[in-house]
């Protein structure tokens, strides 16, 4: 991670492991997800390369909203919490999220200081993708780079469609 405010949330998670010795139960981790699971297997282990595993226990933050963004999250297994502060300086969850799920792609995307709170509800296993392994990755396969970019351009136009219908059921009310 590169920056210090991140650094000192992930020492909270426990590395499970990197390196060839690892790569190939990383290779199913990632194949296991909704959102590798038309990748094939070279863009697989390209992936697992450049991404890392994390034990997370309960009550663990992932990232904290307001830090400076510089990974994305797939929850593997176990479920995070999503929540963001009120204007009274109060934590409302807002999401609940389980395996396959991913989260804290807008940082790979804009940089920009997280907009919300990811804190492990139960014992999780998450994988990350940096900012700077991506980029890495990117120059290196580019095709694989472009899939992952359109991967969460879908997810966030699906995240910004609900998000719409929520706020005009709201505005009718």
């Amino acid at each position: 991670m590169t920056e210090t405010r991140e650094n000192a949330i992930t020492d909270e998670l426990t590395l499970l492991g990197a390196g060839q010795s690892f790569e190939e139960e990383m290779c199913h981790m990632l194949e296991g997800a909704w959102m590798f699971q038309d990748f094939d297997w070279p863009e697989i282990l390209a992936l697992a390369k450049v991404v890392q595993a994390y034990a997370a226990a309960p009550g663990t933050v992932i990232f904290r909203e307001g830090a400076q963004g510089s990974y994305l999250c797939l929850v593997v297994s176990g479920r995070i919490a999503i929540s963001k502060e009120d204007g009274h300086g109060a934590s409302k969850e807002v999401a609940a999220m389980g395996a396959g799920k991913m989260v804290g792609e807008m940082a790979l995307i804009d940089g920009e200081p997280r907009s919300a709170t990811c804190t492990a509800l139960d014992a999780a296993t998450v994988v990350l993708l940096t900012k700077d392994n991506f980029q890495r990755m990117t120059q290196q396969y580019p095709a694989l780079g472009l899939k992952v970019v359109m991967k969460i351009a879908r997810l966030l136009s699906q995240r910004l469609r609900r998000t719409s219908g929520m706020l005009v059921d709201y505005l009718q009310d």
